[in-house]
């Protein structure tokens, strides 16, 4: 069931207004550094809101049917794209509830500039495992220039005094004038930012260890370093103990706080290693296919598309090594292929699943990267397209496979899923397999539906 439904209705009205002004690269900072980490969606919801913003001259009250309009969108999409754009930064949400109706007053909030987005410690690391080393490298380079050296220069800049030293800015008439117009000015809140919670770290816990350790609390738990403390926390999902381990790892010698090793601990202390992507798409799986329920009299192929699309590649990693536990190296390499191709979960389990069995069950990241940039170029979206471009191009992926180190030694005796052996043109190929290995793994896979199936009750 969607999360929207009791909680937004069509009917319902909003209102927009805007928390200060936007930066004048505003647009590249939507498109090149918030889209990456929140999606198409939640930026399109963002641009619409502005452009009715600024078109809008008498602060009119619409209903939510106007941008299931102008989106094209259901409301459980534009629901959902709201969420992600308030847990960003980029808007905050205030409701205003009658007998009869329910307003909601969406306050947009200025993105960050290009400048300030890179020194945002949070939004940066999510940019980072969003897009690579080498392409977050590339595109901070492109947004970020070198400024000419101050530190050795002197500074004689004029200042306030020198110049209006002996002017006259007080007096009654404009203590009243001021006074008079103070309920008028818009006020700025607090910056923008990713929504954070604050109770999710005891401060104070961690301030009384570091004081029995003997460090220098009150020089290390600074505003600006509990705010990327709070940060890394957050984004990998760090407790309090955890994260006053880190703090102990990145203290240098003089126990000055070095934020860049404290990331890095925080990196190396998530159950994830820091690999914040796989948290997203490597583990969570839309809850439309979590919540159907496999039917029971359908095929076995039918069962297997569903599974595929239900599991996490990380799952299918696992059941696959016979429940094992994925290796952090091969998830790191999917997540690389899935976010440089842009692959949804469920192509990447077919991705994952068909170059298993052809090479030797051993995953190659130039093998799998060129059969995932033909799919992202044929617009693959789907378990059942993803298998469908698999039997369509057996032939041309052999080849390609043929200059693969990792395949498999003895190309007449490749293993071929079921899911394509069972439906390839090529009758012969189905005859060259031997029955037993055929009933075996049909099996195999009702047994992973069963087992997988159970877990996920």
């Amino acid at each position: 069931m969607s999360q929207s439904i009791g909680k937004l209705l069509p009917v319902d009205g909003y209102y927009v207004q805007l928390n200060g002004p936007v930066p004048r690269d505003y647009e590249l900072a939507l498109s090149h550094l918030y889209q990456p980490i929140i999606g198409n969606n939640p930026v399109a919801l963002y641009r619409t809101l502005l452009g009715e913003y600024d078109l809008s001259t008498n602060q009119e009250i619409q209903t939510h049917h106007t941008l299931m309009t102008y989106m094209t969108l259901p409301l459980d999409q534009v629901y959902e794209s709201r969420r992600k754009l308030e847990a960003i930064g980029l808007m905050q949400t205030y409701s205003s509830k009658s007998d009869t109706s329910t307003i909601y007053i969406y306050e947009l909030q200025p993105p960050f500039s290009p400048e300030l987005f890179f020194n945002d410690d949070m939004l940066s690391l999510l940019l980072y495992h969003e897009l690579g080393n080498d392409k977050y490298a590339k595109l901070k380079s492109s947004f970020t220039q070198d400024k000419f050296p101050v530190d050795t220069a002197e500074n004689v800049t004029a200042s306030f005094d020198e110049i209006f030293h002996g002017y006259q800015i007080s007096g009654p008439a404009f203590t009243q004038n001021k006074k008079e117009e103070a309920s008028n000015i818009v006020r700025l809140r607090d910056p923008v930012g990713p929504k954070l919670e604050d109770d999710r770290i005891d401060f104070a816990w961690i301030k009384q260890s570091l004081q029995e350790k003997m460090y220098p609390a009150e020089k290390i738990l600074t505003g600006k370093n509990k705010r990327v403390m709070l940060q890394l926390a957050s984004l990998y999902d760090l407790s309090s103990q955890e994260l006053e381990k880190a703090i102990g790892w990145a203290l240098n010698e003089e126990n000055q706080l070095m934020i860049e090793e404290l990331k890095e601990a925080c990196h190396d202390m998530s159950p994830n290693k820091g690999n914040v992507s796989s948290l997203k798409v490597l583990e969570k799986r839309d809850k439309v296919y979590r919540d159907d329920q496999v039917d029971p009299h359908a095929s076995k192929e039918e069962q297997f598309i569903s599974m595929l699309e239900r599991i996490s590649p990380r799952e299918l990693l696992e059941d696959v090594a016979g429940g094992n536990e994925a290796s952090v190296q091969d998830l790191k390499l999917i997540r690389d292929v899935m976010t440089e191709q842009g692959l949804n979960p469920g192509v990447m389990n077919v991705l994952v699943h068909y170059v298993l069995l052809k090479t030797d069950m051993k995953l190659s990241k130039a093998y799998l990267g060129k059969i995932a940039s033909h799919w992202a170029r044929k617009n693959v979206t789907t378990v059942r397209q993803a298998m469908t471009m698999a039997k369509a191009e057996h032939q041309k992926y052999q080849q390609w496979g043929k200059g693969n180190k990792h395949r498999s030694r003895s190309v007449s005796k490749e293993i071929i899923p079921d899911w394509f052996k069972d439906h390839q043109m090529n009758d012969q190929s189905k005859e060259t397999a031997p029955e037993s290995k055929a009933n075996r793994t049909k099996d195999e896979i009702a047994a992973r539906i069963k087992r997988i199936t159970n877990e996920g009750n």
